[in-house]
């Protein structure tokens, strides 16, 4: 009788924080580290993903037996939030041909190489959604502000608020290229079709691509709104200094009058 499929299981947690490889790989000595990521065994049978975008994957690894490395890694990074994204995927090894369906991946054997694919993929869709977050509210926030302009058919004077979200927009949109630079297909794929294969179709899964133009097109739309309140601001106030100067001259000359 033939043994049924060997089941791995893949849980991402992401932080707010990135990491330092360098200072985290300290705290977890004789653990494999490259650029990329750092590798922490996990008796038995299981391991860590850390990647420095903020995300650490659990290969094969109890939730209990979590905790021992978020306790480490919470001492290793001072004020290190709880993490804000949980994610979960389930890789199947059947001997037989690759298949992706009902969010299981089915494959002849997960060999090392390919469990780091599927790590790295998993954690840049964590990534990700914390990312599509902070987007939905900022997406929000000025939706909210384009509506107050077209009922009162004005905006406040105040214009620090709108730098402030200005600002906000911007340094997400810059993380969000950062995390974009780490869809780049790892060096191991070139060498391997298979490999290549399985990263695209991870890929697809987890709409990687379109998650990340979805976000890109909010953020510009964020920010050329937020642009745009700043001119009618600026021509408000504008207006009002013209006004102002028109009746300094106009109060010079009722003055010189009487």
């Amino acid at each position: 009788m033939n043994a049924g499929p060997s089941r791995h299981t893949f849980r991402a947690a992401a932080f707010v924080e990135n990491f330092s490889l360098k200072a985290v790989a300290r705290a977890f000595p004789g653990s494999p580290a490259t650029p990329r990521e750092l590798t922490v065994p996990i008796a038995p049978g299981g391991c860590a993903f850390l990647y420095p975008f903020g995300v650490v994957v659990f290969q094969d690894v109890a939730h209990d037996g979590e905790a021992p490395v978020l306790g480490t890694l919470h001492g290793a990074i001072p004020g290190l939030s709880a993490e804000v994204v949980r994610e979960e995927f389930v890789v199947e090894e059947t001997g037989g041909p690759q298949s992706l369906a009902e969010g299981i991946l089915r494959i002849d054997r997960l060999t090392p190489g390919r469990a780091r694919i599927v790590s790295l993929t998993v954690a840049q869709s964590a990534s990700m959604e914390y990312y599509e977050r902070i987007v939905e509210r900022l997406f929000a926030r000025n939706l909210e502000l384009v509506q107050n302009l077209e009922r009162s058919g004005s905006v406040p004077l105040r214009v620090r608020p709108l730098h402030r979200f200005i600002g906000e927009a911007i340094v997400t949109r810059t993380e969000v290229l950062a995390v974009l630079h780490l869809l780049d297909k790892p060096d191991e794929i070139w060498e391997d079709p298979v490999m290549d294969r399985l990263y695209a179709d991870l890929r697809s899964q987890f709409d990687l691509a379109d998650r990340y133009e979805a976000m890109e097109i909010k953020l510009r739309s964020v920010q050329e709104a937020f642009e745009s309140l700043l001119d009618v601001v600026r021509d408000r106030r504008m207006f009002l200094l013209e006004a102002a100067i028109v009746f300094l001259i106009l109060f010079e000359i009722v003055v010189r009058l009487f």
